[in-house]
């Protein structure tokens, strides 16, 4: 993959990470992030090596501050960008992507950061970490799903407050209201999401995209229609050689030897 200028991406054995890498303006996102992230993620859905991703913001001071205004408010005329937003649809690649993300947060996580953030399947904080949305001070809309994404995260009252009074949230609010699966000391950040990742990338690959998949698709189908799904993708899980490995390795007492087959 060829270097980019405003983002990062490793991988070591299963476990990639993408690096916000814009620290001197507090990693706000920018139109070339943008083009950046999406050659990524294009490249990382097809890559059955990485189990687990781990997302995170470089410097000390922010995950992601936002979006940056002058880019997106001076972009090309309407029908550009809306041709533009079709075609390089990051939220919706982050929201597909059949591996597992873990958001690594820190600072100051605004705007288009909490919006990033809540692309992720697990998000663990450090004890500095701030949310917020100001987008209704400025005068417009959340432009990446927050008025979706986080009332289906924190519920509609709390998702209403944030949205509407802007108001910012320290990362123990955050996860009181279950924003956040962890908040560490920021010294244990990247080691406590790399061993959440570690953790996921030793289970059986093909189990771990399934539970992933009946649980985002199921939350928006009725309960009977969404036990059908868990269902049915329980019953191919069951025709792959990584099912019988599992209890077979149990057996055994030996760690299970996945193949992603």
């Amino acid at each position: 993959m060829p270097p980019f200028q405003t983002v990062i991406y490793e991988k070591s054995e299963n476990i990639a990470s993408i690096t916000l890498n814009r620290p001197k303006v507090l990693n706000v996102y920018n139109l070339q992030m943008r083009d950046e992230l999406y050659q990524i993620l294009c490249a990382v859905k097809d890559d059955d090596e990485v189990k687990v991703i781990i997302l995170k913001g470089a410097g000390e001071k922010a995950f992601c501050a936002g979006a940056d205004l002058s880019d997106f408010l001076t972009a090309p005329s309407p029908t550009i960008a809306r041709q533009v937003r079709w075609e390089r649809d990051i939220w919706g690649h982050f929201l597909s992507l059949p591996q597992t993300i873990i958001g690594a947060l820190h600072g100051y996580v605004l705007g288009s950061g909490i919006e990033m953030a809540l692309c992720c399947d697990l998000r663990t904080a450090s004890e500095d970490a701030s949310f917020g949305l100001p987008e209704a001070g400025l005068g417009i809309i959340p432009a990446a799903g927050a008025t979706q994404t986080l009332p289906r995260v924190v519920g509609q009252a709390k998702a209403l407050e944030m949205l509407l009074t802007t108001r910012r949230i320290d990362a123990q609010e955050a996860y009181r209201i279950g924003l956040i699966n962890r908040v560490v000391p920021l010294p244990q950040l990247m080691p406590a999401a790399e061993e959440m990742a570690q953790k996921i990338a030793n289970n059986g690959p093909l189990t771990v995209r399934a539970i992933k998949e009946s649980l985002m698709r199921g939350m928006d189908l009725p309960l009977d229609h969404a036990l059908r799904l868990n269902y049915l993708l329980y019953e191919m899980n069951l025709t792959t050689e990584d099912s019988a490995e599992g209890p077979l390795a149990f057996t055994e007492k030996r760690k299970p030897r996945y193949k992603g087959k």
